[in-house]
C-alpha cells in the first residue's frame, strides 16, 4: 500500500481517464449551471476533479480514503484559485459524510468497483436529490468473449467485470433512469495512466536500489499493462451516466 501511494501521489491520474472523457461525460448532463452541490468519490489527487471545477460553478467535495491524495487535491485547488468551492475530504465511499438528498451530482472515476457497482449505486442514490445525476466509470466486458487470463487477473484484484448491458440493467434496478454509456479510449489507459505510472515505478526502483519488494510491485503493474494491450478489445473502463428518478425504465443510449 505504501508503494501504491508513493507511485501514484505524483501522477495527474490514479487510473485510466482524460480531460476529453470528462468533457464528453459532462456533455450528457444537460444544463450544467443547475449542479450546485457535487461530490467526486474516490477523487485521488483530483485529475478529473479540477476539470469538473472548470465547467461547474457549484461547490465540489473530492472524497478519498487516502490523506496523501486529499492533501495533493487541496494543494492543486489552492494553486488554481479554486479552494473556496473545491475541497478534499478524507472518507470512505461506503460511509459518505453527506446529508441525504443533498447532492446534485455524484461523480466517480475508477473507484466504484472497489465496493461493487450495484452496492455503490444503491448506497449513493440516497444522497442524491430528486433528478440528481450520477456519472461513474467501471471496468466492464466490451464483448461476450471473456479471456480466462484477463478474468483471473481482475478477479484476483477483487473486481467483478460485467457486460455493459448488465450494468445498465443494474443501474435501472437501483432506481436510476439510464442516460448513456460509452467506453474510454485506449489513450486513457496507455498515454494517460500506464506510461506515467511506469516512469514513477522506475524512479522507485532506482530510489530503493532494486529492492525485491519494489520489483515485485513493478512486475504486478507491468502485468496489468501487458494484459490490457493483449485484451483491450474485450474489456475496458466504461462511463455510466444516470438520473435519480422514479422513471428508471426510460431508456438512454449506448455509444
Amino acid at each position: 500500500m505504501d508503494l501504491l501511494l508513493e507511485a501514484h501521489v505524483g501522477l495527474e491520474r490514479q487510473g485510466p481517464g482524460s480531460r476529453e472523457t470528462v468533457e464528453r461525460a459532462l456533455s450528457f448532463l444537460g444544463d450544467l449551471s443547475r449542479f450546485e452541490s457535487i461530490a467526486d468519490l474516490g477523487c485521488g489527487t483530483g485529475g478529473q476533479t479540477l476539470v469538473l471545477a472548470e465547467y461547474l460553478s457549484g461547490n465540489i467535495v473530492g472524497l478519498d480514503m487516502f490523506p496523501e491524495f486529499v492533501r495533493e487535491l487541496d494543494k492543486k485547488a489552492l494553486h488554481s484559485g479554486l479552494s473556496e468551492r473545491l475541497k478534499g475530504v478524507v472518507g470512505k465511499m461506503e460511509e459518505l459524510p453527506f446529508e441525504k438528498n443533498s447532492l446534485d451530482l455524484i461523480w466517480s472515476e475508477g473507484a466504484i468497483d472497489n465496493i461493487g457497482f450495484e452496492k455503490g449505486l444503491s448506497h449513493w442514490r440516497a444522497f442524491l436529490k430528486e433528478d440528481g445525476m450520477i456519472a461513474v466509470t467501471c471496468p466492464s466486458w466490451l464483448t461476450s468473449v471473456h479471456p480466462e487470463e484477463a478474468e483471473k487477473f481482475w478477479t484476483d484484484a477483487g473486481s467483478k467485470l460485467d457486460l455493459i448491458e448488465d450494468n445498465i440493467k443494474i443501474m435501472q434496478d437501483c432506481g436510476y433512469q439510464f442516460v448513456v454509456a460509452f467506453a474510454l479510449t485506449e489513450d486513457c489507459w496507455t498515454k494517460n495512466y500506464f506510461e506515467p505510472r511506469e516512469q514513477a515505478i522506475n524512479e522507485l526502483i532506482e530510489k530503493y536500489n532494486n529492492c525485491h519488494t519494489v520489483k515485485e510491485y513493478a512486475e504486478l503493474n507491468r502485468r496489468e499493462a501487458e494484459l490490457y494491450r493483449k485484451y483491450k478489445q474485450h474489456y475496458g473502463y466504461v462511463f455510466y451516466i444516470g438520473r435519480n428518478t422514479d422513471n428508471s425504465n426510460l431508456r438512454g443510449g449506448l455509444l
